[in-house]
């Protein structure tokens, strides 16, 4: 936990605080960018990139929400400028996309581990990760994810449904797997 004082003592520049700070947050922000990067290395240099901003907007923090919960939207922002950055387009949808297609796959999961589950989610195809990512752990509405990534609301929730889908599918195929094997 970070408190104030180890704050105002990066404002200030004194290393060690500055060394605390990092080596306090460092292991949490590296397992979001984990959810957003394809490879361990892009990993690594969105939450150097993104320390590198925690560090040169800590003047801007203002001391009256969570610290942590700031460093993690400096985190993710990084990594959708990443994304941005060198990810493929994303496949419009139309308006025409209803509810019906997000369905549940909450029973699959139940009977994942924690380490499966983060394999099948890094497997999925950036965009739809992304939008998976902000939408289920970040708990971004469609909208602000539109407006973070230029796209549409519904282009966001089929990115979305289409996510869930081949996770479902993924989940299906290794409990198939699984109770062959038994």
């Amino acid at each position: 936990m970070i408190d104030k004082t180890t704050i105002e003592q990066c404002l200030k520049n004194d290393k060690a605080s500055q060394k605390k700070l990092y080596d306090s947050l460092a292991p949490k922000m590296y397992a979001v960018c984990l959810r957003y990067a394809s490879k361990r290395v892009t990993a690594e240099d969105i939450l150097q990139e993104a320390f590198i901003k925690v560090f040169k907007f800590l003047p801007t923090f203002n001391f009256s929400g969570s610290f942590e919960g700031w460093v993690r939207r400096i985190v993710v922002n990084t990594a959708l400028d990443h994304i941005k950055k060198y990810a493929e387009p994303f496949e419009e949808m139309d308006e025409t996309f209803t509810d019906e297609a997000l369905i549940s796959v909450n029973d699959a999961i139940a009977q994942l581990s924690a380490q499966d589950l983060y394999r099948l989610i890094q497997s999925l195809p950036e965009g739809k990760r992304m939008i998976f990512n902000l939408y289920a752990f970040e708990g971004y509405s469609h909208k602000e994810i539109a407006e973070l990534l230029g796209i549409s609301v519904m282009t966001s929730k089929g990115q979305y449904s289409k996510a869930k889908k081949m996770l479902q599918e993924k989940i299906t195929n290794l409990n198939n797997v699984i109770y062959e094997h038994k």
